[in-house]
């Protein structure tokens, strides 16, 4: 059985979980999460806890066992304490800084970046070069963090750009110069 998947999801006091068949959805004091999840395993709501379980131990039914649980999981904590992405940026001149709710970005291009937050997601501005991408879905602020970082993903000389925070960038040597040439 799958080790993620069998243990049970503790839910805090002032979460409230709606199962409905294999619709879920989840309110607590940073807001709500709903998801459709797969209809195959049953999702059981008793005494304070959610648990998951599948079926029979057929391949598909243990791939889904553990992940349909991770979902679960991040969907309270999510409503609970909300997660965050940091971003660190790298370069002489490039900085962050909000404007109104967006975030604009300057990497050394012509012209700034300007990134419009989804519904759900907020951008913190700590220092100029140091960011945050702030919600309540754990997808969505991993997948909006990826879409700052896309912008200058780090190069691999001088490490200039957006990186993750605490992320370490393989650095390679410069061009070597000419010994011996051609006259």
């Amino acid at each position: 059985m799958s080790r993620i998947g069998k243990l049970v999801i503790p839910i805090p006091s002032g979460v409230q979980v709606d199962v409905t068949g294999s619709h879920v959805e989840v309110k607590g004091p940073k807001g709500s999460l709903e998801r459709d999840l797969s209809p195959q395993l049953r999702i059981i709501h008793e005494d304070g806890t959610l648990r998951v379980e599948r079926p029979n131990d057929e391949k598909r039914s243990r791939e889904l066992h553990g992940l349909t649980r991770t979902l679960l999981a991040n969907m309270v904590t999510g409503v609970t304490e909300g997660f965050r992405k940091s971003l660190e940026i790298t370069g002489v001149g490039y900085r962050a800084q909000l404007v109104g709710t967006k975030l604009q970005l300057n990497l050394g291009y012509s012209h700034p970046i300007e990134i419009d937050p989804p519904a759900g997601i907020s951008f913190e501005v700590e220092t100029p070069v140091k960011l945050a991408v702030v919600g309540i879905d754990k997808e969505l602020v991993g997948h909006v963090a990826a879409r700052v970082r896309s912008k200058r993903k780090p190069e691999p000389y001088k490490g200039k750009g957006v990186r993750y925070a605490g992320e370490q960038i393989r650095r390679k040597a410069g061009k070597a110069g000419k010994i011996g040439g051609k006259k």
